[in-house]
């Protein structure tokens, strides 16, 4: 695979706003209590990140699309790494503000590093798909644990200056980046409206939509395994510990299945791999208030398995249906998606287990990710196509 150290690269770059989400995130608490603010504030500022994202990615793929992308990652990253320092010189109260700025600039860096990985990787886009989210999804592990080691040592603040830091980082090494394999030049259209003609063009492409809900439905498992797991690991009386182990597990599993999985839809029909970790991932949710001990252990492994490989293979099926001179804008619409998905999903079990239980909760999104199969039963997808 010729082309693997370019994807580290960009794997790094979305590394940035996976870290950068999540270490602000996990210390809010101590922000909240340093400036006298609640819990509704901490909501906010947690969504502030995700709706400038939903928002800015399928814009920022379309601008990218006419401008070139390779550019208008760097200027995402500029922007996250000055939002990022902005902090250390404005009052703190607006660190709402702060978070909707973040989030505009890591909605370009994701979407177009997202879009420039299918550009680079022609011949083994599964794999390098799956190397690419191995290295993003390192961020919402390392986060909390750098996050809280940087609180208890420094201040708040600091968290910016590190994520400034890794940005900084990240737009240094994107300088070296290649010309991709793929020819993504700018487009020829009139610049009038950046592309947006394109964007609507990419929202109306129906072959699209069963994968873009696929992708809605896989973060609503997300949002089940990262917060409400330990939910469920707190009613059956586990300690902290326990809880600790399941979630490192399933974080583990996550990571680890997506570059295999990757490699297995360069081999398999990618559709085919989705269709299994849904249906694994579906399974694993609705069982898990039924099972405890280590069963439930292996049943969130198994979940956490399930996800990963949805995850990789929904980008890189995504990135093989995208017209010719629309990647960009098509890979920021899927990452719309996910955003949605990300930001409805905890909310939709949340409002169901207040209503029902915590068990109906569970089950009822399981069987959500069921019914989703029947989206993509009958779809047909065609291993290798061109994007130029």
């Amino acid at each position: 695979m010729p082309e693997l150290w370019p994807i580290i690269i960009l794997g790094f770059v979305a590394f940035v706003t996976s870290f950068g989400a999540h270490v602000v995130a996990v210390n809010l608490p101590a922000y909240a209590a340093q400036v006298g603010v609640g819990v509704a504030m901490i909501g906010l500022l947690i969504a502030a990140y995700d709706a400038a994202e939903v928002v800015a990615k399928p814009i920022f793929g379309a601008i990218a699309d006419r401008r070139g992308m390779k550019q208008t990652m760097l200027a995402g990253i500029a922007v996250f790494v000055l939002a990022s320092l902005a902090y250390l010189w404005v009052n703190p109260r607006l660190l709402l503000l702060i978070r909707f700025l973040q989030g505009a600039g890591a909605a370009a860096l994701s979407a177009v590093s997202l879009a420039l990985v299918g550009a680079y990787a022609v011949e083994h886009r599964g794999r390098a798909y799956g190397i690419y989210n191995g290295i993003k999804g390192a961020g919402y592990v390392v986060s909390p644990l750098i996050g809280g080691a940087i609180v208890l040592k420094a201040d708040f603040a600091m968290i910016f200056v590190v994520a400034a830091g890794i940005g900084v980082l990240a737009f240094i090494l994107s300088l070296f980046l290649p010309k991709p394999k793929i020819d993504i030049k700018p487009g020829l259209e009139d610049d009038d409206d950046i592309g947006l003609s394109g964007l609507l063009t990419v929202f109306r492409q129906s072959s699209l939509w069963p994968w873009y809900l696929v992708a809605v439905v896989n973060m609503f498992f997300v949002g089940i395994l990262f917060g409400f797991l330990p939910v469920r690991v707190y009613d059956l009386g586990y300690g902290p510990l326990i809880n600790g182990i399941i979630l490192t597990a399933v974080s583990a599993s996550y990571l680890l299945i997506q570059p295999l999985a990757g490699a297995m839809a360069d081999r398999v029909n990618p559709a085919l791999t989705i269709r299994i970790g849904l249906l694994l991932s579906g399974a694993c949710v609705i069982l898990t208030p039924f099972v405890t001990g280590w069963l439930l252990f292996v049943v969130a492994i198994l979940a956490g398995i399930g996800v990963g490989t949805v995850w990789t293979n929904t980008d890189t099926l995504v990135s093989q249906r995208a017209q010719a001179g629309k990647l960009g804008a098509t890979m920021g619409v899927a990452g719309t998606f996910k955003e949605i998905g990300d930001m409805l999903g905890p909310l939709l079990i949340g409002v169901v287990s207040q209503a029902f239980g915590l068990t109906v909760g569970f089950v009822s999104c399981g069987i959500l990710g069921l019914l989703a199969l029947g989206l993509i039963a009958n779809g047909k997808v065609v291993s290798r196509q061109s994007v130029s």
